[in-house]
């Protein structure tokens, strides 16, 4: 598609969004008494409309019914994960039995890190991204440390290439042909939290099986925002959160992937609990654990009703837009138009000795909706003059500004607005 930088132009994109009807259900915060323009979608999603009721209904169940409401509510306690196995599935391309909503994410991590990580003999180390989000560094560091490891030694960093920013899947594979001998466990961020880099993961994890090496993958920005195909990769484990792309508010419930090959080996190794218990003998209250043999069998308590109601609420939106296929499609229209707004700004800011260069992959297959950027010649001035305009984006050390456009409820528009902003303050202002 040829883009125009013109109003009109964007409002025919979103007159013409099969989406659209979409925004409306999503609540956003005020600027000057209108809909801030909101970019940080990939930091916490905005809220649903329907997550009130949604949370209202166990409230009242609760009030009624009180301990009944285990069994005899709305919708049952004991058993209210089970209605995420689908939707949720779907949307990360596994099998039914193979996803369960549970905990956060680092605690999840940390969980399937105890199956997962086995070092044994000459494989104890790990293979992952330099520039991990931090919760991941250490969830790994004390992993390693809790089997006796120096998580110097043990853990070996991929980094992007002198005077680059995102890695090179060629890097990425050659590091594990060279240590795969001495290797146990690879693991990356699906989409990498600073640049949003989407990672060929199917490559990523048949190489690592071509070498012996167990697979997973960190799906926090990934989630939500790509095509993802877990069962089909042949992916070992994989963990996510859902208070980003999946709108389901600030700490909410996380997710654990877990291929069936292994939720029905019950001997693999896990940290026990109540709720990953057989579901069908649970109330005998047996001493000797018995495993479930799906994703549940790594659940250790029962549901947070209350965050999960919130969850329920943008999962159903993502189901009623028809998954991730239509969202994706979107989502590749709208970062290619912020793309193409900031190049030609650019165009214009080369006396100024300004320039907003774009660090995510300019291949919009990866990349995810996230357009990392660093605002040379002004910096973190830039960021503040941008949130002081009222536009919500976000700003990561050392000097990389985020801008997330969302398909469920971003439009065309929005964009435009932000690129009329930007060139206020850069070029009148500079």
């Amino acid at each position: 598609m040829k883009f125009i930088n013109s109003l009109s132009f964007a409002r025919e994109q979103d007159k013409k969004d099969p989406l659209k009807k979409f925004r409306k259900k999503f609540l956003f915060p005020k600027y000057n008494g209108k809909d801030a323009l909101y970019f940080v979608g990939n930091s916490l999603g905005l809220q649903p409309k329907t997550v009130e009721k949604y949370i209202k209904v166990e409230l009242e169940d609760w009030a009624k019914l009180a301990s009944e409401g285990h069994f005899g509510g709305r919708n049952p306690w004991y058993s209210y994960h089970e209605m995420f196995a689908k939707p949720v599935a779907q949307l990360v391309g596994a099998l039914e039995d193979e996803v369960v909503v549970m905990n956060q994410l680092t605690v999840n991590l940390h969980l399937l890190m105890i199956s997962f990580y086995q070092p044994k003999g000459n494989r104890y180390k790990i293979i992952c991204e330099s520039n991990a989000f931090s919760s991941d560094n250490y969830a790994l560091q004390t992993q390693v440390q809790l089997h006796g490891y120096n998580p110097d030694d043990a853990i070996i960093q991929v980094a992007p290439r002198e005077g680059e920013y995102v890695l090179r899947t060629e890097d990425i594979l050659d590091t594990i042909h060279t240590h795969a001998g001495e290797t146990t466990l690879v693991i990356f961020g699906g989409v990498n939290y600073l640049t949003g880099q989407l990672l060929d993961m199917p490559r990523i994890t048949e190489t690592a099986h071509q070498a012996g090496i167990v697979c997973g993958f960190d799906l926090a920005h990934a989630a939500g925002n790509a095509e993802l195909y877990l069962h089909d990769w042949d992916v070992d484990f994989a963990c996510w959160c859902t208070y980003k792309y999946f709108n389901s508010g600030p700490g909410a419930v996380a997710g654990a992937y877990i291929h069936q090959k292994h939720s029905k080996n019950t001997e693999l190794l896990r940290l026990g609990g109540w709720w990953g218990y057989d579901k069908n003998t649970r109330f005998t209250m047996d001493k000797k654990f018995t495993p479930m043999q799906t994703a549940e069998g790594w659940q250790l308590s029962n549901a947070p009703v209350l965050s999960m109601a919130a969850h329920k609420a943008s999962v159903d939106i993502f189901t009623e837009a028809g998954g991730m296929k239509p969202l994706r499609k979107k989502s590749l229209m709208l970062t290619s138009y912020l793309e193409f707004l900031i190049n030609e700004l650019n165009e214009k800011l080369k006396d100024k000795n300004i320039k907003l260069e774009i660090i995510t992959p300019t291949n919009p297959a990866q990349r995810g909706c996230q357009l990392s950027i660093i605002a040379h010649g002004i910096g973190k001035d830039f960021y503040t003059a941008l949130t002081k305009a009222g536009v919500f984006c976000d700003w990561r050390n050392p000097n990389v500004i985020r801008l997330a456009p969302v398909p469920l409820y971003n439009f065309f528009e929005d964009i435009w607005r932000l690129g009329e902003i930007a060139s206020t303050l850069l070029l009148k202002n500079s």
